[in-house]
């Protein structure tokens, strides 16, 4: 069945969805989370009380709020009632470490916020660190007082008058790091994520044809694009969507097994992961279709190893948040076991996206000429949350997005990228910034200097290393530097590692060469991302 089997006309914004599904498939599935099912009937029903009771806390259009926690079904009644109540949701990483969390809560100005189980212990250490605080819900049952989900969602009075939601206003603000160290608010809109799937699905692509006996995997956190983006494509399309706390390998198999799971997005590492499972050879395949896979590019020995066990189409995604997820896909027939130059690649723009190569002068570079790859899509963010300059030199007036990433276009348009302008590491997915490292590190009272690098890892694709230029006499140990790090920020964001040098290579003006750092480690490396 086409993906173009739902009527893009009547979804306009994540509101409409939820309407428009409850009146064509008001029995079907919309969420399964741990036993729980959730029909488009009652998933419309939710998130108009979800409005509603927002609407009661005091929260007008354009307001903040926040979420705090790992997967859940409640999430996205969540995220698309706060979208019927023109409430933005700003999701937080629940691996964020207290004084990280603090800081998003009180840059997006969250006025109520919704904790998974996971957090609770932690409110008391975020709520010292802010000067106002909001409200909290917690997400599930809970021994410390707050009011949860279900019954403060269910206590609100009926939805009256919504206020009215256009195509324009934001929905979501995901957060992501950026190389001042301070995490911007990336300010998507309802038209950011259903104008693309709208596009994509009338180029009837074989890859992402959805069908109502299709069942995806929601196994990336929602803090991501790559987590909330596929479970809202998901029930974009009217398929049910099978939500998993987090990741976990041994559940995957278990839910591709058990619920027959025919679509699923995941990270490269992740996928290793599974497939090294004792079991994964002994797991039924037979209704998994296509996995889409991004944040990196897949090994070739991996590809191989994934096909076999698999036996499904895969395609790479390319996106980044600002973008609302993908705007470059490699499509399965370009994934050959034997390899070639297109499996080097990202893949083509997705319909509607456009790409161009920018050199330093910021003119338009012609094929195989590496520069700064620039996406023009109707995905392109908003902008960032007061954050005017940011956006500017992100964003330019004729809609042109800096990705940060160096590229270059084949005569074809295939899209080669070739390494990262902006040093950004992307470890397992996750996006991490030198600068914010570095801020953790330099704390410690035995560091003059330092420098922190992403070099190559087997499982992760990249590993934070530190490189640091200890005080006169200060001892090597490594080991109290790193966990003096990880009270600062969060655990994945720590250096694993930990070189040691008696000063960091710098140029004219003083300016660390992270590049020198880096080299040794590259050396050998078609790329220097992996």
């Amino acid at each position: 069945m086409s993906g173009a089997a739902v009527d893009f006309d009547r979804m306009t914004t994540l509101g409409d969805v939820a309407r428009y599904h409850r009146e064509v498939r008001p029995n079907a599935i919309a969420l399964e989370f741990e036993g729980r099912a959730t029909t488009f009937a009652d998933f419309d029903r939710h998130t108009d009380r979800v409005a509603a009771a927002l609407l009661a806390e005091g929260l007008n259009k354009g307001d903040r709020i926040a979420y705090v926690g790992k997967n859940s079904d409640h999430y996205f009644e969540l995220l698309f009632g706060a979208a019927k109540a023109g409430v933005v949701l700003a999701p937080i990483g629940w691996r964020l470490a207290p004084r990280e969390i603090a800081y998003i809560l009180g840059d997006a100005e969250a006025r109520v916020v919704f904790v998974g189980p996971e957090l609770l212990a932690h409110v008391r250490d975020v709520a010292v660190l802010m000067l106002d605080q909001p409200v909290v819900i917690a997400m599930e049952a809970n021994e410390y007082g707050h009011p949860t989900f279900e019954a403060w969602r269910d206590g609100a009075p009926a939805l009256e008058t919504p206020p009215p939601v256009t195509p324009a206003d934001v929905a979501v603000q995901l957060y992501t790091s950026g190389t001042t160290g301070r995490p911007k608010g990336a300010m998507l809109t309802h038209a950011n994520i259903l104008a693309t799937r709208r596009l994509a699905a009338e180029a009837d692509m074989d890859w992402n044809r959805w069908g109502p006996e299709d069942v995806s995997l929601v196994a990336m956190p929602v803090a991501h694009i790559g987590g909330t983006g596929w479970g809202v494509v998901g029930l974009v399309n009217g398929a049910k969507g099978v939500v998993a706390r987090e990741f976990d390998p041994t559940k995957v198999l278990d839910f591709i097994e058990k619920d027959r799971v025919s679509k699923m997005f995941m990270v490269p590492a992740a996928l290793q992961i599974v497939v090294r499972q004792p079991r994964a050879r002994q797991v039924d395949y037979s209704r998994l279709t296509h996995i889409l896979y991004g944040a990196a590019p897949i090994p070739l020995d991996l590809l191989r190893e994934c096909i076999e066990v698999f036996g499904c189409g895969f395609v790479q995604q390319y996106g980044m948040t600002e973008t609302t997820g993908t705007v470059v896909y490699l499509p399965p027939e370009d994934h050959d076991p034997a390899g070639n130059v297109r499996m080097r690649s990202a893949g083509l723009p997705m319909p509607g996206a456009e790409l161009k190569i920018i050199g330093a002068d910021g003119e338009a570079l012609g094929p195989n000429e590496v520069g700064e790859v620039a996406v023009r899509s109707p995905a392109n963010m908003a902008g960032y949350w007061k954050l005017p300059e940011a956006t500017a030199s992100t964003i330019g007036a004729d809609g042109w997005l800096r990705t940060g990433d160096a590229g270059y276009l084949d005569e074809d348009g295939y899209l080669f990228i070739h390494d990262r302008v902006k040093d950004m590491i992307i470890s397992g997915g996750e996006n991490i910034y030198p600068a914010e490292v570095e801020s953790a590190v330099y704390g410690h009272p035995h560091v003059a200097e330092v420098a922190v690098i992403g070099v190559p890892d087997d499982t992760w694709g990249e590993a934070v290393k530190a490189v640091v230029a200890l005080k006169p006499g200060a001892p090597e140990d490594p080991a109290d530097i790193i966990a003096f790090a990880r009270t600062r920020i969060a655990g994945f964001k720590a250096p694993k590692t930990i070189d040691f040098i008696e000063a960091l290579p710098r140029n004219a003006s003083g300016k660390i060469l992270r590049r020198e750092l880096r080299e040794p480690y590259w050396a050998g490396k078609e790329r220097r991302v992996n």
